[in-house]
């Protein structure tokens, strides 16, 4: 009670969503909060370093055909914003929770899932000080954990997450894709080179190697297709990107696993045109404005990738970085490891308080671009009216969806 007096207080007084205020205090008076809330529940944990936010949306809504369910879709993903999800759908016998990467053990003791997904792990943002290498040893002994029945989806492109769910007891292993291979280079146990072989991979000292996959994306010229051991099912998905596709296909296994049958889950997933302001374009004056997230360099990989591929190639872009408090604004060196190059030939706006850095990263990427000020909201007016497609940091995207919105309401098709 004291936990949700406070999350009121904070919403009613424009200091948050209160997501995450109610569950700490909650936390620090009864340590148990976790663990009372989520007991007698089917819990399914969504975490990875990219990605988990799109891809517990999907599972939720496929895992809502089962019966009621709680689901932290503020992306609040530490222990005290679980309790808030949690205590918000009490009698819910399901729950979808993203989880941060570095949290997993907290959370899997106190909630004992049934279903964890794992897809990626690759370098964050250095304030952090996150590190790759470090979350995949902390997953490892996580898993080993596990004495109840629990399915771990987990990505077998990833040689990293690969690793770390050797230890689990049950696997069903998905092909996810690693489209940012930097982190993963190296064998875990002996620390030479992996040998690589289109998405193969495989150590040459231990024989460590990729599984073959349960699930994987068929994609030809007319749909999206999932292939599973048991049969495939198309995957309409209204997200866009292949980045969007892989969290599906994630989703969709998930799903099974928790009963949910293909066609239903596939049916339910193609239903997600927004996630929290990501995807779905945003009315701004003559602009509709499709935010998209990029964080560290996958996500910044993943983000180009879907901007380069976009069927509206109308569309302006314009990419957007704060150094405003954390997430990712203080550390730039980040940017040099993303492959700004893709860009070469289309000319890109530049906004925010450390658009000078990023202007830098284009100019060595031979991309021509036009650097506006700290305001990104003015950098979007000064555009031709229509569609703009904005890639920004944590604290830019922030900024930008304070003001556009995060719900449903997005620009009439």
């Amino acid at each position: 009670m004291a936990g949700r007096a406070v999350s009121g207080l904070s919403r009613r007084f424009g200091q948050g969503r209160g997501s995450q205020v109610g569950g700490k205090l909650a936390y620090r008076l009864r340590r148990q909060t976790l663990r009372d809330l989520a007991a007698h529940r089917q819990v399914a944990l969504v975490s990875a370093t990219n990605g988990k936010s799109t891809t517990a949306a999907l599972l939720a809504a496929a895992a809502s055909t089962l019966g009621p369910l709680a689901f932290n879709r503020t992306g609040a993903n530490m222990e005290e914003g679980l309790v808030v999800a949690l205590d918000a759908d009490r009698r819910a016998p399901f729950a979808v929770l993203e989880t941060d990467e570095a949290y997993l053990g907290v959370v899997v003791a106190a909630t004992r899932p049934r279903v964890i997904v794992l897809m990626n792990l690759s370098r964050d943002f250095l304030e952090r000080g996150v590190r790759a290498k470090v979350l995949a040893r902390h997953w490892h002994d996580t898993l080993a954990t596990i004495d109840w029945p629990c399915t771990v989806v987990a990505n077998c492109d990833d040689p990293l997450v690969a690793w770390a769910v050797s230890t689990a007891p049950r696997v069903v292993w998905v092909a996810g894709e690693d489209t940012f291979t930097a982190d993963s280079q190296l064998c875990r146990d002996c620390l030479v080179h992996l040998t690589r072989d289109g998405a193969s991979w495989s150590c040459p000292h231990c024989g460590f190697t990729r599984h073959d996959p349960h699930w994987r994306l068929d994609h030809d010229q007319v749909a999206l297709t999932a292939v599973g051991l048991d049969g495939s099912v198309g995957l309409p998905a209204a997200l866009p990107g292949r980045a969007a596709a892989v969290n599906a296909l994630f989703a969709l296994a998930a799903a099974v696993q928790l009963g949910v049958a293909p066609h239903v889950a596939a049916e339910k997933i193609a239903e997600i045109e927004n996630v929290d302001g990501r995807y779905a374009p945003r009315a701004f004056g003559d602009h509709a404005v499709r935010v998209l997230l990029a964080k560290n360099p996958a996500s910044w990989t993943a983000s180009l990738a879907t901007v380069t591929a976009a069927t509206k190639t109308s569309a302006s872009l314009l990419l957007a970085m704060h150094g405003r408090g954390a997430g990712g604004g203080q550390d730039t060196a980040l940017l040099w490891d993303a492959p700004f190059e893709t860009l070469a030939g289309r000319r890109v706006a530049v906004a925010g308080s450390r658009g000078p850095e990023l202007a830098l990263r284009l100019s060595a990427a031979g991309v021509e671009f036009d650097l506006a000020g700290d305001d990104i909201l003015a950098a979007i007016e000064a555009l031709p009216p229509g569609n703009v497609d904005l890639v920004g940091n944590w604290p830019a995207f922030n900024a930008v969806l304070d003001v556009l919105g995060r719900d449903d309401a997005v620009v009439p098709k």
